[in-house]
């Protein structure tokens, strides 16, 4: 499953976030270090269905009237404070963490409400551009120190005749979560002595930005954007990549509304409509958040995950079925089965995604919108329907 973590400083909203994109119980509290242990959950992107072309929607548990909500997991870990690279705060659990995620979201509190070390102050009195580059900073000089403390394995294997520099770095960074091919980009774009010897501090330090890069992308989730000032809002859009504008509090308001039967929404809305009977604080509290969110196109919380997989990650959203006609498993589930893949995936790598002896057993695929089989080199696309047809069916 594609691994979403949640980063920055205390008191940004990332407990807030995590509980709103999960709808799980955690401590949620205007404190340094709310959290401690690491919160392990379940989240989703959101995309369109393919039963949309249908008839009849599919009645899958995860698509809501055409809209498909695809499991990736989500975590949220201690926050940062500067420093933490040298394992100031909880920074070394943080940083040891953010190996298994495949990319970053980046929770900053664009209201300026909270100092550098995620004490409270009023709104406005700190500058949330400064917290954007700070996690990536912090993440690159906890990268760094690992490279720097195993260089001398790099140097020793280099006195090897069949030294590969890409093969050396490979093994010394897997588990920051790069591969051979990540090394190999990451190379490409740096100019390197041939000898590991006579790297510098300065050669060391730009491959661990490069690899922090390549294999953890950030995008910024401008948190508190309801209460924040429209300069801070509009400096931190106008990033590249662009800030998400959030309000973390709003969504949460919104999932327990809804769960209560109060509103009707679907995460990723740009609106919810007031079914149930409210109060008239409340009343007017849900007023704002909808000004709100139709300045920003909705809470953001779904926008900045949505991001993250779909953008950042560049990934699709194929669905396996067994019956090309009905689109169908072999229990009449329509749709069962939603496997995010890395764009230009194939129906080989979808066959191996769904199991193992799938892809051992590979004949050929069909795709089920044409009912036509597929190359086996054929590049999957967004919503594409197939059946993998193999020997071990």
């Amino acid at each position: 499953m594609i691994t979403l973590a949640l980063a920055g400083k205390p008191n940004a909203g990332k407990s807030t976030f995590y509980a709103a994109a999960t709808m799980a119980e955690v401590d949620v509290a205007n404190y340094p270090f709310t959290t401690i242990d690491v919160n392990h959950g379940v989240s989703y992107a959101r995309t369109d269905c393919p039963c949309l072309a249908r008839d009849e929607r599919c009645g899958d548990e995860h698509c809501h009237d055409g809209k498909r909500y695809v499991p990736v997991e989500l975590y949220d870990v201690a926050g940062l404070v500067p420093g933490a690279h040298e394992g100031r705060g909880l920074g070394n659990q943080f940083l040891d963490e953010l190996t298994n995620a495949d990319a970053i979201l980046n929770v900053v509190d664009a209201a300026g409400g909270t100092n550098e070390e995620g004490g409270p102050v009023d709104v406005g009195t700190h500058d949330p551009m400064e917290d954007v580059d700070f996690v990536e900073e912090e993440m690159d000089m906890w990268l760094t120190g690992i490279v720097e403390g195993n260089w001398e394995s790099v140097t020793r294997r280099s006195r090897s005749p069949d030294f590969d520099m890409e093969e050396a770095l490979s093994d010394m960074l897997t588990g920051f979560g790069a591969t051979q091919a990540d090394v190999t980009a990451c190379l490409r774009r740096l100019d390197y002595p041939d000898d590991p010897k006579n790297w510098t501090d300065e050669d060391r330090e730009a491959l661990a930005r490069e690899v922090r890069e390549q294999t953890k992308p950030i995008v910024v989730a401008a948190n508190k954007a309801d209460v924040a000032p429209g300069e801070f809002v509009d400096r931190l859009v106008d990033l590249d990549p662009p800030a998400i504008p959030t309000t973390a509090q709003g969504e949460l308001a919104l999932r327990r509304g809804a769960e209560q039967g109060v509103i009707d929404y679907d995460p990723g809305d740009e609106d919810f409509t007031l079914v149930g009977d409210v109060g008239e604080s409340q009343r007017e509290t849900l007023e704002a958040l909808r000004e709100t969110m139709h300045e920003y196109g909705g809470t953001g919380v779904q926008r900045a995950i949505n991001y993250a997989v779909y953008d950042l990650l560049d990934l699709v959203t194929v669905y396996p079925v067994q019956d090309a006609t009905k689109w169908t498993d072999a229990e009449g589930n329509v749709l069962p089965d939603a496997h995010l893949l890395p764009r230009g995936s194939t129906p080989v790598d979808l066959a191996y995604a769904v199991h193992s002896d799938i892809g051992d057993g590979y004949l050929h695929a069909v795709d089920a919108r044409s009912d036509r089989q597929v190359s086996d080199d054929y590049e999957l696309a967004e919503g594409d329907v197939i059946k993998v047809v193999s020997t071990a069916r």
